[in-house]
């Protein structure tokens, strides 16, 4: 007879995490090469959204690269169906530094925006080579949000305060966005600098409201993918040497 004890799963081998490249090769992404990773992860990102599948853990460790110049979105662990705004989902989703701000402040009826708010900081952080926001807690990490983007209003976020941990918050008086001096016409970026339409890009991303933060259809037609230079074939993408001595799994417990 057969026996079912053991189940196999076969999958197809890419060769690097991003975080991993970004973290260990000296290697540094072109704009051109920016947008080329930025289009595939949009496109995945549409294909989930015309899905109404929500990721729910997007970030660079849970995106890989081959070495044919293809990124690929992996770990659905957390993802699940978006059944509509009216259905609540655990808030306890999206590792800290991607986590949208309504599912830190408690929504629990959130929806596919939240992904969107992940690639905003994966795009900033494939930019600087470093995450553009990072905290130890979920407080800490409401406080570095509000900090570098300035603190949501009635306009920019109608409702913010009604969430369950907005009541008690006591924000510190944080006003305009700090990402035009982080991004823009910055020295230590070079040619990694954002243009206006970058930036334009990257705050609808980050735009504290999810009902008006951009969806992934309208990023990909963003002027920002028009502008010179155009995304970099996926042919012509780089090619790293494999560091494929240690697991995935050993090399998360490391990092």
């Amino acid at each position: 007879g057969i026996s079912l004890d053991h189940i196999f799963v076969i999958m197809e081998y890419v060769e690097h995490e991003l975080k991993d490249l970004m973290e260990h090769s000296k290697y540094t992404f072109s704009t051109a090469e920016i947008k080329c990773l930025m289009k595939q992860l949009l496109q995945a990102i549409e294909y989930f959204q015309n899905h109404n599948v929500m990721h729910r853990d997007l970030k660079t460790s849970n995106l890989l690269y081959s070495n044919n110049g293809m990124l690929k979105v992996c770990d659905f662990g957390l993802a699940r169906k978006f059944l509509g705004t009216k259905r609540s989902y655990t808030p306890v989703v999206v590792t800290l530094w991607y986590r949208a701000p309504e599912v830190l402040l408690g929504c629990d009826t959130y929806t596919p925006a939240i992904d969107i708010w992940s690639v905003g900081c994966i795009f900033a952080e494939i930019v600087l080579k470093e995450p553009l926001m990072r905290a130890q807690t979920e407080i800490e990490m409401i406080d570095v949000i509000f900090k570098t983007l300035g603190n949501p209003t009635s306009t920019t976020w109608p409702g913010w305060k009604e969430l369950k941990y907005a009541k008690n918050l006591q924000p510190k008086n944080y006003t305009g966005s700090k990402l035009r001096e982080t991004f823009v016409k910055n020295p230590s970026l070079g040619e990694r600098c954002l243009t206006e339409n970058g930036l334009d890009l990257l705050s609808r991303m980050l735009y504290y409201d999810p009902a008006k933060r951009i969806t992934a259809t309208e990023a990909l037609k963003h002027p920002w993918f028009k502008e010179g230079p155009a995304p970099q074939d996926i042919e012509r993408m780089p090619t790293f040497p494999a560091r494929n001595d240690t697991s995935r799994d050993t090399r998360k417990k490391i990092h």
